[in-house]
């Protein structure tokens, strides 16, 4: 008697991914930004946001062991890669209860100890970046960074021009510097707009279609490493090993 043949096994589910349906959600979060209606859509939040956006950590994990391994993709779902969709609004008259953005942060390993560079993906319907750098670094990591540059400017000129598609001009948010030099610094420094900054940052504008579908890790590294120059200069002038 001819055996029964085992039923096949059926492929395994495609981990979830980024698509239109995300921006929806988001474009629905900000025009009904309050506790109820996102207690009512809380699946498509699942479905659409976190679990893409998780899916998306993991994938960028053995890219970042490649490209830059003190660099860390978190998966788990609160306190590691993926920021937290509820806003403080403790201190803030915005009351609004949640961000109408995914933002995924790759720290450093060292993020806890010194306040070292991260990577950083933003999506929201207005648009999508990649950025690498530090955002309002404290004083003396700061100072620490200028030191950087005066010591050896032709370093910082050579990391910005090694980093291929990517920004260095303060879009999104990175743009706030001082009026003056900063105490002790040369106000004819070739390089004194940079030294006025108070935030070391690189950006390049993503295509919402990038971030869709199996490839998007891939896409992602690719830029991340087009911007490697900058991101070993930063962390070098940081203090933190690369």
């Amino acid at each position: 008697m001819p055996a029964t043949p085992l039923p096949a096994t059926p492929p395994p589910a495609a981990p979830p991914a980024f698509s239109e349906a995300t921006f929806d959600f988001l474009e629905g979060l900000a025009a009904q930004n309050e506790r109820a209606w996102f207690e009512a859509h809380k699946a498509d939040y699942e479905a659409h946001c976190r679990g893409p956006a998780l899916a998306l950590v993991r994938a960028l994990a053995p890219h970042l062991e490649r490209l830059a391994p003190r660099f860390r993709a978190d998966d788990r779902k609160v306190g590691g890669s993926l920021m937290r969709v509820h806003r403080d609004t403790r201190f803030s008259a915005d009351k609004r209860p949640y961000k109408t953005n995914v933002g995924v942060q790759l720290r450093h390993e060292g993020g806890a100890d010194v306040h070292a560079p991260g990577v950083y993906l933003h999506l929201a319907p207005e648009g999508c970046f990649l950025g690498i750098g530090v955002w309002m670094p404290e004083p003396p990591v700061l100072d620490g960074i200028r030191r950087h540059i005066v010591a050896d400017p032709g370093a910082w000129t050579a990391a910005v021009a090694g980093s291929t598609g990517w920004r260095f001009d303060g879009e999104h948010g990175a743009g706030e510097k001082l009026k003056r030099a900063p105490k002790g610094y040369d106000p004819d420094h070739p390089l004194i707009e940079v030294l006025k900054q108070r935030s070391h940052l690189g950006t390049v504008d993503l295509r919402r279609a990038e971030l869709f579908g199996a490839g998007a890790a891939d896409r992602v590294a690719g830029y991340l490493e087009q911007g490697l120059p900058y991101l070993r200069w930063l962390t070098a002038a940081c203090g933190a090993p690369f």
